[in-house]
């Protein structure tokens, strides 16, 4: 468990959180934020007939909603939502994701092979990953030094 951790393991111990929620890019931006709202995500995914064409986030409503005066319930996801998507595979590993995220300045990647999406992986699900792994080594230093360590 580190930076060389592939993501295929990061979505595995999401498990039931690993839901990528997707919307058509016909929805109204109203409705999309509704979805959003509800489930207390910061994205998602816009397939059309199950591709993915786009990703639509808070950051397109504050930017090319609000900003721009656009009216949300007639303004619809394809009309707003981030085209130029960056996808990763399973194999990619934390250190791409983080990389990937840092120099793009994103904060979700959806995660896809053989061109179906398995997850999205947050930068959240990155820290947070990399917290509990940073746990686990200081709790088994831990062990090793007050003698308890199985070995």
């Amino acid at each position: 468990m580190d930076l060389k951790t592939p993501l295929a393991t990061v979505l595995a111990h999401k498990g039931k959180a690993n839901v990528a929620h997707a919307v058509a890019p016909t929805m109204t931006v109203a409705a999309a934020v509704d979805l959003l709202n509800q489930n207390k995500i910061g994205s998602v995914l816009v397939l059309d007939q199950g591709r993915l064409v786009g990703i639509f986030t808070e950051r397109d409503v504050l930017r090319r909603v609000v900003g721009e005066r656009r009216n949300p319930e007639k303004a619809t996801v394809a009309d707003v939502m981030t085209r130029d998507l960056v996808v990763m595979r399973p194999a990619s590993t934390v250190g791409d994701a983080m990389q990937v995220i840092s120099e793009r300045r994103i904060r979700h990647l959806p995660v896809m092979d053989g061109g179906k999406v398995i997850g999205v992986v947050s930068q959240g699900d990155i820290n947070h990953w990399l917290v509990r792994d940073r746990e686990v080594e200081i709790q088994t230093l831990v062990e090793y030094v007050t003698g308890k360590y199985p070995g």
